[in-house]
């Protein structure tokens, strides 16, 4: 599974939609229209009879090659600059080797997959651009009969760009955390189809940023079990603004009740700001817990105490509010939403919340680690230039949430993937066939693939 263990995943990974797909159901329409010229001209052993534009060597008699089945080299490039993360290749080989190949005259399904010759890069893997066309690095080549694979290049670009656009875009938080956990939150901001490509491309963004920096490494943390689907992983949460509505707007209630239902191993953080006070939900909140982990761990229970040990508290306040534990300034960046203030605020408040007790003094240390062990996790309108000012000006943040940032898709971020026919073999000779602009490009990442299914 990609450049961090040598491996590829199985096609049945990705559910392909395989019939449809090689009828295709989901390609561009042109390309079913040359492949079924390029199949009549193959039935009727049509050969070529046009000009000669690319001023064929000498002894190559053009008009005798068989366009219905001419072999092809095609390559795969990203454009986004300086890099892109690349990711979603072993999708784009599993759509290959799943549905390469013609259907017969009875109307049955004949693959030709193992006909093909494959290189590829990995999942995670980086490819460079400095935009200029002509010089590309290719993340997959193909060489074999078109007409057995024209119809796969809508889907096979469609994986590449989404699948790479969201692992570079991640990176790049990541990049500005510092890293510091990102959690995964996109995946109502899109199609629940695409959550477990969303959720791989996320999880190779975080492999690939512990590889570059071993000492920030972080681990992955998605919100759905679909983003963890390819992976492994699971979806882990928290408690959502409609669960403190059903608990009458009390975010403490609601916590107990989340520590009292479920399993310790699940990690308790609260959401603190459902009535625009952060300070005080979180006190509140802190106030329901520590007395029943007090009881629990005198008792000598440490499964009942891991219940009621708060993990963290996530303040999500709306960028058009400003939370009412922060004295105004007349500065919307400074007053409101989820900012610099507010949290230093709150973090004074978590860390002084143990005085406020009736603490025994054999248990005061333990309760100064209590109140010091809560994390903040900010959320809310978190992008990249946020996250660096958070960073830059060391405020007290331990992990943040993401949404749709991960998603975007502008001039800055875009990552679309073009693929170019730019060889042809004549005579059992490549030569070159690419459309003005574009020229036969290398990558010193590509690797030989086995197309045969074994």
């Amino acid at each position: 599974m990609s450049r961090f263990d040598g491996r590829r995943l199985e096609p049945e990974v990705f559910k392909l939609d395989v019939e449809r797909m090689r009828a295709g159901w989901y390609s561009d329409r042109y390309f079913v229209n040359i492949q079924r010229i390029l199949s009549r001209f193959a039935a009727e052993g049509l050969s070529y009879q046009g000009g000669d534009p690319y001023h064929a060597p000498p002894g190559v008699n053009l008009h005798a090659v068989r366009v219905g089945d001419i072999e092809v080299e095609m390559q795969w490039f990203p454009r986004r600059k300086p890099w892109a993360l690349v990711c979603g290749v072993d999708k784009a080989l599993a759509i290959l080797r799943e549905c390469t190949g013609t259907t017969d005259a009875s109307g049955a399904w004949r693959s030709t997959a193992d006909r093909l010759q494959v290189w590829a890069v990995q999942d995670g893997d980086i490819a460079p651009y400095n935009g200029d066309p002509m010089q590309v690095r290719p993340v997959i080549r193909v060489r074999g009969r078109y007409r057995d694979f024209a119809i796969l290049e809508t889907a096979t670009l469609g994986a590449l760009t989404r699948s790479s656009r969201v692992a570079t875009n991640v990176y790049t938080i990541l990049d500005a955390a510092a890293g510091k956990p990102v959690l995964f939150f996109p995946a109502r901001f899109d199609a629940h189809e695409i959550q477990a490509m969303d959720g791989y491309a996320y999880h190779i963004a975080v492999k690939r940023y512990a590889e570059d920096n071993p000492h920030r490494a972080t681990d992955s943390r998605v919100s759905t079990d679909a983003q963890g689907d390819w992976w492994g992983g699971y979806g882990g949460g928290t408690v959502a603004h409609a669960a403190i509505a059903c608990f009458l707007g009390d975010a403490a209630a609601t916590m107990l009740a989340f520590a009292e239902s479920l399993d310790p191993a699940i990690p308790r953080i609260a959401l603190v700001d459902f009535r625009n006070d952060c300070v005080g939900d979180t006190l509140r909140t802190m106030d329901a817990l520590w007395p029943r982990w007090l009881a629990a761990a005198r008792a000598g229970d440490e499964e009942d105490a891991r219940r009621y040990v708060l993990e963290g508290v996530r303040p999500d306040t709306s960028g058009s509010m400003r939370d009412v534990s922060v004295p105004p300034t007349g500065n919307p960046r400074l007053d409101n939403g989820v900012n610099e203030r507010l949290v230093r605020i709150l973090r004074e408040a978590m860390d002084a919340a143990w005085t406020r007790w009736n603490v025994p003094p054999e248990w005061e240390e333990a309760a100064r680690r209590w109140c010091r062990s809560v994390g903040i996790i900010a959320t809310g309108g978190f992008k990249p230039e946020k996250i660096r000012r958070f960073e830059e000006q060391r405020v007290p943040v331990d992990a943040y949430g993401v949404g749709s940032w991960c998603f975007r898709n502008d001039d800055e971020t875009s990552t679309d993937f073009t693929a170019d026919i730019v060889r042809v073999k004549v005579n059992g000779e490549w030569i070159p066939m690419a459309k003005a602009g574009r020229a036969p490009a290398d990558n010193p990442d590509l690797k030989p693939v086995d197309m045969s299914g074994a």
